[in-house]
């Protein structure tokens, strides 16, 4: 039975007053909303990549090579936290006239200062700096970002920016559907001639730099005729009408001395820095030893980019034909044997659960690492997740987690290409019948897939996705929980993680190493209709 106190019944004389309580609040919502203003871009300056670069070091590198594989490129795998980061290094110091960046994230750290000084030492030499990045963490460096743009040789754009009048948080609210897309592109490029692309933002965590915290990543640097499209998917989104150059988002700009105190700051601080545990580190990288003695040995293949198209920020969610998953779709649909999937934030989707299931019904063996709830760094992306397991484990796909209790020698003694060093998966790599791989900065999530903008690169080299392959054969069963599907005593069904601790062999029937409090946060996201955001 119904109790009567609880029922609210509407007379109509109650409609007139909640009438205008809407009305009121609708007001409101739309006078904020106007405050939530951006200054006008239409008079930025177009720029676009140098194509007369032939010349230049990175022109001329691997000459014979190129020649040897005419209209091919060359890849080289930087799974090693340290190399990637001494491989962007190199790359700034050998530029001769353009560096552009494109990032999600840079953060205010060790790595995020070291590179920001490498690239105002290119531009002191001369290098024109092109650098584009997302302003979701860019909240209260608006002093730092004007410095670093007075630079006569630097120019910064920000990406879909927050309105500077306005609470970030409450433009959550007003700008609902429009702030919340986010520009995830990652790649750095020099003289329009080398290039890396991957899954790394800017920070400690990405290049072994944070004792506590760090992520298992993958980038490619590549070399040749494919570094063309990086460099055309990037000026897409320099010359965009939601790329904002910094200098008219700031309320004011810094005085010459303001800038030269700045300059000497950063200075000063990479000086205190040379004797670090992590800049020795960098020097003696493998990287690093590599460079030196002139030994890099790239792989060469076809490869093409797929990237969003920066119109997917203003264009409805339905011209998916502006989506990076258009293209990248065709390699999943031609699949004929094995698909390998890395991806820290697996959140298919209804629809790509069915397609996943319908490639397994077809004779396709499917294998997917992603991170387990002890070892995710958002929490609400596994409970996405784990809508779909028991879906996919019943049709025969094998689902891994990462397992992030083996101790850091053990995990860098399993470490190989697109695997895991640390407890926590970054890396975003499909495998496709051990004949091509992508890598890139997108994740099979919703929020990759509509909402955020996303490129990544397929590369046909049999030799390098061999290589993922057989590490992930000799590997997974040690870095990874293994699920199956059983049935219970009950006649349901329940998922057993198989995996590792302290070196045996264990069996859990629960998400394993996370506490009662988790699991219940876990159980409550799932029932929040979120998964678009996710």
């Amino acid at each position: 039975m119904i109790s009567m106190k609880k029922v609210v019944i509407l007379s109509p004389h109650s409609l007139p007053r909640i009438h205008r309580t809407v009305t009121v609040g609708l007001f409101l919502l739309l006078l904020l909303t106007g405050c939530a203003s951006l200054p006008d871009n239409s008079h930025r300056n177009e720029s676009f990549a140098y194509t007369d670069t032939q010349n230049t070091r990175y022109g001329m590198a691997q000459l014979h090579e190129k020649r040897t594989h005419p209209g091919k490129s060359g890849f080289l795998l930087l799974d090693d936290g340290l190399d990637a980061y001494v491989a962007r290094t190199i790359l700034a110091r050998d530029a001769e006239r353009s560096i552009d960046v494109q990032y999600y994230m840079i953060h205010d750290d060790l790595v995020g200062n070291l590179f920001v000084h490498e690239l105002l030492k290119a531009a002191d030499r001369g290098v024109r700096v092109r650098l584009l990045v997302d302003d979701i963490g860019l909240k209260g460096r608006a002093f730092k970002v004007s410095t670093l743009n007075a630079h006569s040789n630097v120019e910064v754009r920000i990406f879909n920016p927050f309105s500077r009048n306005m609470g970030r948080n409450l433009q959550f609210i007003t700008r609902f559907g429009s702030i919340t897309r986010r520009m995830h592109n990652k790649s750095f490029t020099v003289d329009n001639q080398a290039s890396i692309l991957g899954g790394r933002n800017i920070g400690n965590e990405y290049f072994d730099a944070d004792p506590d915290l760090a992520f298992s990543d993958l980038d490619v640097l590549t070399i040749g005729p494919v570094v063309n499209e990086i460099s055309e998917s990037f000026d897409l989104y320099w010359n965009h009408q939601l790329a904002y150059p910094a200098s008219i988002l700031s309320s004011s700009q810094p005085s010459d001395k303001e800038v030269s105190h700045a300059r000497a700051n950063i200075d000063d601080f990479i000086a205190r820095q040379q004797n670090s545990d992590y800049v020795k580190a960098l020097a003696n990288s493998e990287m690093a030893r590599t460079y030196r003695d002139g030994d890099v040995s790239f792989t060469w293949g076809d490869a093409v980019i797929v990237a969003d198209n920066p119109d997917k920020f203003i264009a409805d969610r339905s011209e998916t034909h502006l989506f990076l998953s258009a293209d990248l779709g065709i390699f999943f649909k031609n699949t004929k044997q094995e698909l390998i999937i890395f991806s820290p934030y697996f959140v298919p989707g209804r629809v790509g659960a069915d397609g996943l299931i319908n490639m397994s019904k077809r004779g396709v063996r499917i294998r997917i690492l992603t991170n387990s709830l002890a070892s995710t760094d958002v929490t609400a992306v596994h409970a996405g997740y784990a809508r779909y397991r028991n879906r996919l484990l019943r049709a025969g796909i094998e689902l891994y987690e990462m397992n992030n209790t083996l101790t850091k020698k053990q995990r860098k003694e399993k470490k190989g290409p697109g695997g895991s060093s640390k407890a926590s998966l970054h890396a975003k790599s499909f495998i496709f019948d051990r004949n091509k791989v992508f890598i890139g900065s997108f994740n099979l999530d919703p929020r990759s897939h509509t909402e955020n903008s996303e490129i990544g690169m397929v590369m046909a080299s049999p030799v390098m996705a061999n290589g993922m392959s057989e590490w992930f054969d000799q590997n997974i069963d040690k870095v990874a929980f293994r699920l199956e599907l059983r049935q219970n005593s009950f006649g349901g069904e329940q998922i057993i993680w198989h995996g590792l601790k302290d070196g045996k062999k264990r069996t859990y029937t629960r998400e394993p190493h996370v506490g009662p409090l988790r699991k219940a946060g876990v159980a409550l996201l799932r029932l929040l209709p979120i998964e678009s955001q996710l």
